[in-house]
């Protein structure tokens, strides 16, 4: 059986991440996911490399099949997830090139399939804090030693897309001091947290979002630029990830562990 202890969720343009790997098929009770996932080695840890949006991006954000990819990571024995993906930011300070290491979420997407529990069994996960702590600070820690620039908190806003905001709606966005906005973040966190995986959200800005468009030397966001800067800084990514691999421990001192704990009527 094969078997994984980290799982990575890739995002636009991060479908080549680790050598010597070895692809499977996993087959779940939701479907198929994405792609075939990518298993490797790494400082004598499993890896298991999934490309949400699919090898040649024919997933669309809104058709992606979450419930399939997170269930797949959990059939491997997965027990951390972490989940880089390109966003634009809804403030002037957060910059494109940067990292944004979230600490909270707001849901704006309708009609995923968004958890494993549509009964008998009323189940209520805690949201409060929704991203691992532990992984975190991992992050902090990598970005400091790689001298990359990032921010230790922030609020992604999930939109529906595939459409980007109107100027008006990011705007909005921007003005209740929400942060970084994406089309993916949901709701692969609050599946991980269901199944307790740890949940990591890395979040490198490509763009500033239309509602920020008030100089005229910056461009409304368009998909060529997104992929352009998310390649430019790919390297940034996969040294800060293959950093984290190697300092998180095998054992998880996090909450994540039981979420499901007093979550259950």
């Amino acid at each position: 059986m094969h078997q994984a202890e980290i799982g990575i969720l890739g995002g636009s343009g991060f479908y080549s991440f680790l050598d010597k790997i070895k692809e499977i098929k996993v087959n779940t009770p939701y479907g198929s996911p994405s792609d075939e996932i990518a298993l490797a080695e790494f400082k004598g840890k499993k890896i298991a490399f999934l490309p949400r949006h699919g090898k040649k991006h024919s997933k669309a954000p809104h058709l992606i099949n979450y419930k399939a990819n997170i269930w797949a990571m959990k059939e491997l024995g997965v027990k951390r997830i972490i989940a880089p993906c390109a966003a634009g930011s809804l403030q002037p300070h957060i910059k494109p090139g940067e990292f944004v290491i979230c600490d909270q979420f707001v849901d704006r997407t309708w009609g995923r399939k968004d958890t494993f529990f549509e009964g008998p069994i009323v189940t209520h996960i805690s949201n409060a804090d929704p991203y691992c702590n532990e992984l975190r600070q991992i992050a902090f820690s990598a970005a400091k030693r790689l001298k990359i620039s990032f921010h230790p908190k922030g609020t992604l806003v999930i939109i529906q897309g595939p459409r980007f905001s109107t100027k008006a709606e990011s705007a909005w966005f921007s003005n209740l001091k929400w942060d970084v906005i994406n089309m993916t973040g949901y709701p692969e966190i609050t599946l991980a947290r269901e199944l307790e995986i740890c949940y990591l959200n890395i979040s490198l800005i490509t763009d500033y979002d239309a509602g920020l468009i008030n100089n005229p030397k910056i461009k409304p966001v368009n998909t060529e630029e997104v992929i352009k800067v998310f390649h430019k800084n790919n390297q940034k990514i996969k040294k800060l990830i293959l950093d984290m691999l190697e300092k998180i421990p095998s054992a998880r001192t996090c909450l994540c562990q039981s979420n499901l704990k007093g979550a259950q009527i």
